[in-house]
């Protein structure tokens, strides 16, 4: 039984959240839409696991390759520029830009490991968010890129969803409005989830594996480390990419350069730390627990809170102050959930089997691809 529910609880926790759109509540309508940023989250998330997890590689600079996706795509489909492509074109525009830079910028460095390697990532990560708020010609500096609704194909004129709107409420009636960018985001993630998981059994996860455990042996081995590194950040770099490229639609606009520095990148590596590193269905997992926590819970709790029948709880020279509100405290609950579980389970939440047949759950033992 409890093999069963391992192997089926992720298929039909994807099918339960299709089918939330077309339940006729409000409420649930409305959590729904919130949950499309998670998603796109998620995507990045599953890309750091590609570099990460499956090689050990420590990358700081994942949010770089996020917001060169979301740049890009905004770039091709903006009305300021003279580009104006679909969304087709510049999703595939968007992952093959993030892709090629990052294969760019890690060639020179495949002699590093472990702190080195980090320092050189995150100083990547800093250098292109200051590139971003600069470019003002281009980017439009802090403001960001906006509108982005670009035409779904290209050639093809956008259907009228008017029509649709009385299936669930909240619909829209343009092809990047709920449900259907929702539903869009959820198949791009669950289809991600199982090339990476066919890829994982493949000759290549396998070989990134090795590369994680031995870099010297596996060279003895016969494989290229180099080669190996280059494609496991160009998958990740891609696929963050894409996250990119979905955000900035889900936003309307690629937002400022601030979505995208390091705090970015730093949230995305606890994530699949909590969830665990190298497992597709424990990075779901610490997404929707952290992400899902603060863009989701916080504002619930916050909102709780600031009722005058809870506020009555508190003495008078208490209420309605700052420390009350659950927001203002969320990095240090981050910081305390993340030195509980690597006291108590180093491995993550749903650690993948390989890792908890290596580690087992004794307290203490170091994280895979985290060391130097």
């Amino acid at each position: 039984m409890t093999g069963l529910l391992a192997r089926w609880w992720m298929p039909a926790a994807f099918l339960v959240l299709a089918a939330l759109p077309f339940v006729p509540d409000v409420q649930a309508s409305l959590y729904a839409q919130q949950l499309t940023p998670l998603f796109v989250y998620a995507l990045l998330a599953l890309g750091l696991n590609v570099v990460v997890g499956y090689t050990g590689l420590l990358h700081l600079g994942v949010a770089a390759y996020f917001g060169i996706g979301a740049y890009a795509f905004g770039i091709l489909t903006v009305p300021m520029f003279p580009f104006q492509q679909s969304f087709a074109v510049a999703a595939v525009a968007a992952v093959l830009a993030a892709a090629a830079l990052g294969v760019a910028t890690t060639a020179p460095t495949l002699r590093l490991r472990g702190d080195y390697l980090a320092l050189v990532t995150m100083g990547f990560g800093l250098i292109i968010g200051f590139v971003i708020r600069n470019l003002d010609g281009i980017t439009e500096g802090t403001r960001g890129l906006n509108p982005i609704t670009p035409a779904l194909l290209p050639g093809i004129p956008d259907p009228d969803l008017s029509g649709l709107r009385t299936v669930g409420p909240g619909w829209g009636s343009r092809w990047y409005d709920y449900p259907y960018l929702y539903l869009g985001c959820l198949g791009a993630l669950a289809v991600t989830m199982v090339l990476l998981g066919n890829l994982e059994d493949s000759r290549l996860g396998r070989a990134w594996v090795a590369l994680r455990e031995d870099e010297l042996a596996a060279g003895c081995m016969g494989l290229n480390p180099a080669r190996l590194k280059l494609t496991a950040i160009a998958l990740g770099a891609g696929i963050a990419g894409l996250a990119g490229a979905l955000y900035a639609l889900s936003q309307r606009t690629t937002a400022g350069p601030q979505a995208y520095d390091f705090n970015r990148s730093m949230i995305t590596l606890c994530c699949i730390i909590l969830g665990g590193l190298g497992n597709r269905p424990g990075v779901l997992v610490g997404v929707f627990l952290l992400i899902g926590y603060d863009t989701v819970l916080t504002p619930i709790l916050d909102t709780a809170v600031q009722k005058p029948d809870v506020q009555n709880l508190f003495p008078e020279w208490m209420r309605g102050k700052q420390y009350l509100k659950v927001s203002g405290w969320r990095l240090f609950i981050f910081g305390a959930a993340l030195i509980v579980m690597m006291r108590f389970r180093p491995a993550g939440l749903l650690p993948a089997a390989r890792t908890k047949h290596e580690l087992g759950e004794s307290p203490g033992t170091a994280v895979p691809g985290l060391r130097a």
